[in-house]
Order: structure tokens, then C-alpha cells, then sequence
């Protein structure tokens, strides 16, 4: 009875009609990115940042094969949000960082990351700007060590505009022309910038300390600050004469001599009077000062460095396992790597450092890294004439057997030495030895020679020109050239060493004003040649 009941009551009618449930307009994700960059290697590649808003539970992820320096910048943007009155959406919220299959660090990226989290509600059509900084817990935006390297870079590709960086970092990025920045101290500042939508970015332009040389339309910078003199140096003529022509045409110098004549106290005052720069340099030279982790002045002054004996071949040409990372030879770069005590390196390091005086740029090969750098740079080194130093001596008795110093010269191969163009026997020091030249009046004669050089139309310093290039500004007179087919003959010279005499000629001729390579000039090339 009770089952039929229930089913009269079913068709009774008597229930209450269903009510069907309103529809719910559901919200459109909106998937918002910024742009910013990564450095691979010494190449700034242009990253996206994206993020999407969605229900789930709730969560901060970051992917896109990011470092650990990316993920931890969840944290300081929770913080910085948090303290700026931000208050995180019950969503589950992803971060990516496009494309996926480059490797990317940096703290720069905790501001465009903050922004997509403060403006989810909002679309951001600003594609060409770029955003950078690192952020405080208290939502200050900060700077970063690869924050110039990857602007610069940028820039020089012809990639960036326009970018949002922190106030703190225009003291420095003042100097890359070109750019408009839009320079923010805090994130809620940078919120406010998007929401009005009133980008006013500003052009600066820094002007350098220094003087100015203009030739040929380009503006070539020059500081004539003196650090230390050539004035201190007394005696030793023919090795100055040899590194005022090295300096002139940033030739590749060798000296050789007896302990405490003078070697390394020559090559330390070299950097004083080494020609002038032109901006683009002297923002590499930045640009790698920052990428080992210094501050640079931003001086027309060319960089150079002197590694110890004992430093490891990474140290000197750079690596790493998983970051490949600049050495000595790139931190060289538009200046001078100074050898002391050549033979004592590893011959490894002696051999691996070819590729750079030849081709100028280094390759460094990793599982993890590839990299690839210039590496522009005049190599001058100092040697013992043998193991106890006093084989030139006429004073001293030389204590080493014929084998030992055999040994030690063998440390030094012929395709090695081929690429050095000065060779320099030092002299013996003597009680009447004499002051002559000034750093000043030698900087006076490289600035005359460098002038000489780019007013030619020359890309390059003498020192560093290509085989084309010999051919066309490297020119002899006639006397000259039965000169160069003689020592040919005679020393049985290879085609490097022929194009060095050339190039060591030609700068000798630039410091004389002479417009051909004249016999004098040759024959003093030649005096500089290795025996």
C-alpha cells in the first residue's frame, strides 16, 4: 500500500515544479605579460614574463626553468605586495617565464612578477617596454649586478626602447644613450605608473670627465690622468722606445731581462698612455667590471690586468660547469693582460691563449654553458733570461746548467711567440742611468699616432689588423721592400711574422708622421724581431 501510494502521489501533480538554478557569467582569465631579459652568457635574450589567475587551490608557482634566485623571489614579492596593501586573490596564481627552454636567473624579474600580481584584474598592453628590479621586503625597487650587462646588451641589439628600472641603477644606466627610462623607487609607484597609464620616460645623456677627440665623425674619449710615470724609469731606452710603439699601435710586447731591471715597472706605467676610447668601449669594459662584480668609474682609462702564475686556466679564460663565467683575458678586453714571469704559467694557459691573440674573441665549451666573448686585448709579458736570472749578467755568475735553461725556454713554443711583434732585451742597470721621457710627452706622441691612424679610415689600432687590412694601410716604398725581401730570405720569416714587421712599421711611421713605411722605419721594425 505504501509503495502505491507514493507512486500516485508522483503523478498527482502535488510536488513543486523544479527551479532551475540562475546562470553564473563566468569571469574571463585574463593573461597578462610583461617583458624583461636574461643573460645567456654575454647576450641578453628577451624573456615574458606571463601570469594566469585560477580556481583551484590556492598557490604562488613559478616556472620555466628559472634559477634559484627566480624562485625565491616569491617570497620578497609576497612581502613586498603584503606591506602595500595588496591582498592575494583565493586563486591559484602561475608565473612562467617564455620560453621555457632557456635558463634564466637574475632578481630582476621580482617586479614585472609583483606588477602581474598587483594589475590581475587589468590588461597590460604595453608590449615594447621592458621592466627591471629587484625588490625589498618593504616593496623598495633595488638593482642588480647584471642589470647594466643585460641593458647594455639589449641595446645593442636594437631590442629595447623603453624600460621601467630603479631610480638607483640611473646613476649608472645614464650612460647607455639611446634609451628612455622610466626610473621608479618603490612598487607601488610602479602600480600607479600602469593604472594611470602616464609612461613618461626620460632621454639621458651622461657626459664624460674626459677629453674629447673628434675624428673622422667619431668621438674618441681620453683621460690624462698619470697613476704612475715612465719618468721613474731610468735608463733602459730601447725598452721604452719598444713599449711607446707597443702603446702607439697596442702591439703585443715581450721583455726579457736580468731580476729588477725594469720590466714590470714598464709594463704597469704602459696603461697610462695607451690611445683613447671610443664610448662604445669604454660601455664594454663596464659592462664586463660588472659582470665579475665591480663598480665601474665609467674613466677613459683601459683596463688592465695581471693574473699570478699559479691562477687556473678557468680564471684566465673563463668557465664554469653549469655557469660559464668571464676570466682574466675578458676582463682585458680594450686593454693589457700582463705576464709576469711568462715561463712559470701553465703551458696549457700558454697555448690556449693563441686563439685570443689571434682571432681576438675566446670560445668557452661546457655540457651546461657555450660562450662566446671578445677578447681584444695587447698581451705584454716580462721573463728571466733563465731560471736564477742572471744568464745577461755581467756582474752576476748565472748558476743554471745548459739543461735548465734549455727547459725553461722550452716552456714557450714558436706558434706561441710567432704572435708577440715586440721582443725587448732588457739592459743592465747602471749608477749613471738617467731619467729622460715623461708619461706626459709619450702620451702626447701615442695621441699624435693614433690620430695618424684613424684618420686613414683604419677600424682597428695598428696592432690589430686584419690580413686585408695590412695590405691596404701597411704600405713600403721601394727601398723598404728590398729591405722586407732581404730579411725574408735571410731569417727565413713565416707569413705571421712578415705581417708583424709590417704592422710594427707602420706604427713607427705613424709616431715619425710619415705617410709610407720608409727603409728606417723598416730596419727598426726588424731590431724588435725574435732571435
Amino acid at each position: 500500500m505504501l509503495i502505491l501510494t507514493m507512486s500516485q502521489n508522483k503523478h498527482s501533480g502535488n510536488l513543486p515544479p523544479k527551479i532551475k538554478p540562475p546562470k553564473i557569467k563566468k569571469e574571463k582569465n585574463i593573461v597578462n605579460f610583461l617583458t624583461s631579459a636574461t643573460l645567456d652568457g654575454l647576450v641578453a635574450k628577451t624573456i615574458e614574463v606571463e601570469a594566469t589567475f585560477t580556481k583551484g587551490l590556492p598557490g604562488f608557482a613559478v616556472v620555466g626553468l628559472v634559477s634559484s634566485d627566480i624562485q625565491e623571489a616569491k617570497e620578497r614579492v609576497k612581502s613586498a605586495l603584503l606591506t602595500n596593501d595588496f591582498v592575494f586573490p583565493p586563486l591559484k596564481i602561475t608565473i612562467n617565464l617564455s620560453p621555457s627552454d632557456i635558463k634564466k636567473s637574475g632578481t630582476h624579474f621580482d617586479l614585472s612578477i609583483a606588477l602581474l600580481n598587483a594589475l590581475h584584474k587589468e590588461e597590460i598592453v604595453e608590449e615594447e617596454l621592458f621592466v627591471f628590479g629587484e625588490l625589498g621586503l618593504d616593496g623598495k625597487v633595488k638593482s642588480s649586478s647584471t642589470l647594466f650587462p643585460i641593458i647594455l646588451s639589449l641595446k645593442e641589439q636594437g631590442l629595447l626602447k623603453r624600460a621601467i628600472v630603479p631610480k638607483v641603477a640611473m646613476e649608472h644606466l645614464s650612460h647607455i644613450a639611446g634609451v628612455e627610462f622610466i626610473a621608479v623607487e618603490s612598487l607601488s609607484e610602479a602600480i600607479a605608473i600602469f593604472k594611470s597609464k602616464d609612461f613618461k620616460a626620460s632621454t639621458t645623456k651622461f657626459n664624460y670627465q674626459s677629453n674629447s677627440i673628434k675624428i673622422n665623425e667619431q668621438i674618441f674619449y681620453d683621460s690624462l690622468e698619470i697613476a704612475s710615470d715612465f719618468a721613474d724609469v731610468k735608463g733602459q731606452s730601447v725598452a721604452k722606445r719598444a713599449a711607446l710603439i707597443a702603446a702607439a699601435g697596442m702591439h703585443n710586447f715581450l721583455m726579457e731581462g736580468n731580476p729588477g731591471c725594469g720590466k714590470s715597472m714598464i709594463a704597469k706605467r704602459l696603461k697610462d698612455i695607451l690611445p683613447p676610447l671610443l664610448e662604445t668601449e669604454m660601455l664594454t669594459i663596464a659592462k664586463h667590471q660588472f659582470l665579475e662584480g665591480t663598480v665601474p668609474d665609467f674613466k677613459a682609462k683601459r683596463p688592465m690586468r695581471s693574473p699570478h702564475h699559479t691562477a687556473t686556466s678557468a680564471s684566465i679564460f673563463g668557465g664554469g660547469s653549469h655557469k660559464a663565467r668571464i676570466g682574466e683575458v675578458a676582463l682585458a678586453h680594450n686593454g693589457i693582460l700582463f705576464f709576469d714571469e711568462l715561463p712559470h704559467f701553465s703551458k696549457n694557459i700558454l697555448e690556449a691563449l693563441r686563439e685570443p691573440l689571434q682571432d681576438k674573441r675566446v670560445n668557452i665549451s661546457r655540457v651546461n654553458a657555450k660562450v662566446e666573448y671578445e677578447a681584444d686585448i695587447m698581451f705584454v709579458a716580462a721573463m728571466n733570461p733563465c731560471p736564477c736570472g742572471n744568464a745577461l749578467s755581467k756582474k752576476k755568475a748565472c748558476r743554471c746548467s745548459e739543461q735548465e735553461v734549455k727547459r725553461y725556454k722550452n716552456r714557450l713554443s714558436d706558434p706561441f711567440l710567432d704572435r708577440i711583434d715586440l721582443f725587448v732585451v732588457m739592459q743592465e742597470v747602471n749608477m749613471s742611468d738617467k731619467m729622460d721621457y715623461s708619461s706626459k710627452e709619450l702620451k702626447l706622441i701615442v695621441n699624435s699616432a693614433f690620430k695618424a691612424q684613424m684618420s686613414r679610415g683604419q677600424s682597428s689600432l695598428n696592432g690589430k689588423l686584419k690580413e686585408e687590412e695590412i695590405e691596404k694601410f701597411c704600405t713600403l716604398n721601394g727601398d723598404a721592400t728590398k729591405i722586407l725581401f732581404s730579411a725574408i730570405e735571410r731569417f727565413a720569416l713565416s707569413h705571421r711574422s712578415i705581417n708583424s714587421i709590417k704592422k710594427v712599421a707602420r706604427t713607427i711611421a705613424d709616431i715619425e708622421q710619415s705617410i709610407a713605411i720608409e727603409k728606417r722605419h723598416l730596419l727598426e721594425a726588424l731590431s724588435y724581431r725574435r732571435r
